[in-house]
């Protein structure tokens, strides 16, 4: 039995502008001009596109878990009006020095635990040999390295201050390191028809 195979994608800075950290407004939302014609090309080489995101903000009392789903209620229209499908969203409203309970605890779901993974794994049973991360922070890296998967790092959103000033720190190094959303679906076209 042939298993299917899927692309995690962080949220904020890989599929949309950061630069304020903590969206918690739609209107405040806004896609990267390459992120719907990236995200159509996983899912015409018959991806699993998810999105995984940490959204501490809920445990700092920032935002309600109610925000981040009309954040992403806008985010997969977006998409959708590019024909781009995202099949499943997880976040993580965890954060261990959070004020909110019960989410201010230290939680696997946040990335790089693998909470995140393992329910994605659980609901739709992937190869992970065949599978992806993409990120701009380095939790993204050591997220996708510990699940088994090929681990790619973006430039975009924090990826080129995080690669550039702390690459030597890190005990987890990308597979890949490419520009942005786009150029990472191309590496992954490119591997597959090696």
């Amino acid at each position: 039995m042939d298993f299917k195979k899927a692309v995690f994608l962080d949220r904020d800075g890989t599929i949309n502008f950061d630069e304020n950290g903590y969206i918690n407004n739609p209107d405040d939302f806004q896609l990267f001009s390459f992120s719907g014609e990236a995200i159509v090309t996983l899912n015409e080489m018959g991806y699993l596109v998810f999105v995984v995101t940490n959204q501490s903000g809920v445990a700092r009392n920032l935002y309600k878990v109610e925000d981040i789903e009309l954040v992403h209620k806008k985010m997969t229209k977006n998409l959708g009006e590019k024909g781009a499908i995202i099949d499943d969203i997880f976040f993580s409203p965890y954060h261990k020095k959070g004020a909110v309970e019960p989410y201010n605890i230290d939680h696997e779901d946040r990335k790089p635990g693998l909470g995140m993974f393992k329910k994605a794994l659980k609901k739709y049973n992937f190869n992970i040999k065949k599978s992806f991360m993409i990120g701009d922070r380095y939790a993204d890296i050591v997220f996708g390295k510990k699940a088994g998967l090929t681990a790619i790092l973006v430039l975009t959103g924090n990826g080129e201050r995080a690669f550039y000033k702390k690459r030597k720190e890190w005990e987890y190094k990308p597979d890949f390191v490419v520009r942005n959303l786009l150029s990472a679906v191309k590496l992954i076209s490119k591997l597959e028809s090696k």
